[in-house]
């Protein structure tokens, strides 16, 4: 019995700690994951989120869907930056985060917010969509792709930064395009 106390003890002290460890400061997960991704010949895939976005939600659950999550994984280093917490949950933003999505023309632009990085840390694209000529500042976020003119951007930045076939990316155009009614 007294056993099962203490293991039970442990338990309940490991989850506090958890629920308060401070987060990870986001320079330090964009650099763990550029040097993964010059390991591994990848690139590396930001997402600014929080727990509340349904749309960040979406995204994550069409990444990792059964068709999609092999072609990002072998592609992509994926990190997510948790930005724009409630007041509840403002423990859980990576600091410098915000600060990161700003330097990058995401202030108000809503969540979420994604940058690809090649392996050196140069900014190859961001969900952004912009007009010929227009720059970095300017555009319109695609956040979770889900209209055709959305899915179809994220589907030229996947294949402009990655060596997938054409069926690959059918196959995440159509998982992405069920957003849209979902």
């Amino acid at each position: 019995m007294k056993k099962l106390f203490f293991v039970l003890a442990v338990i309940l002290a490991f989850e506090g700690s958890a629920q308060t460890a401070a987060a990870i400061p986001a320079d330090q997960v964009i650099n763990d994951a550029l040097a993964i991704a010059t390991k591994e010949k990848k690139k590396v895939f930001v997402m600014f989120h929080a727990s509340w976005c349904g749309w960040c939600h979406k995204m994550d659950a069409s990444m990792n869907d059964e068709t999609c999550k092999k072609l990002f994984e072998e592609n992509f280093v994926i990190r997510h930056l948790v930005v724009d917490e409630a007041k509840d949950k403002k423990h859980l933003e990576n600091p410098g985060a915000s600060e990161l999505r700003d330097k990058y023309y995401g202030k108000d632009q809503g969540i979420p917010f994604w940058l690809v990085f090649d392996n050196n840390g140069k900014l190859l694209f961001d969900s952004k969509s912009r007009k010929e000529g227009d720059g970095m500042e300017q555009g319109e976020n695609v956040g979770c792709p889900a209209t055709e003119k959305e899915v179809s951007y994220f589907i030229n930045v996947l294949k402009n930064s990655t060596k997938m076939k054409e069926a690959e990316l059918d196959l995440i155009r159509k998982r992405f395009r069920q957003n849209e009614s979902r």
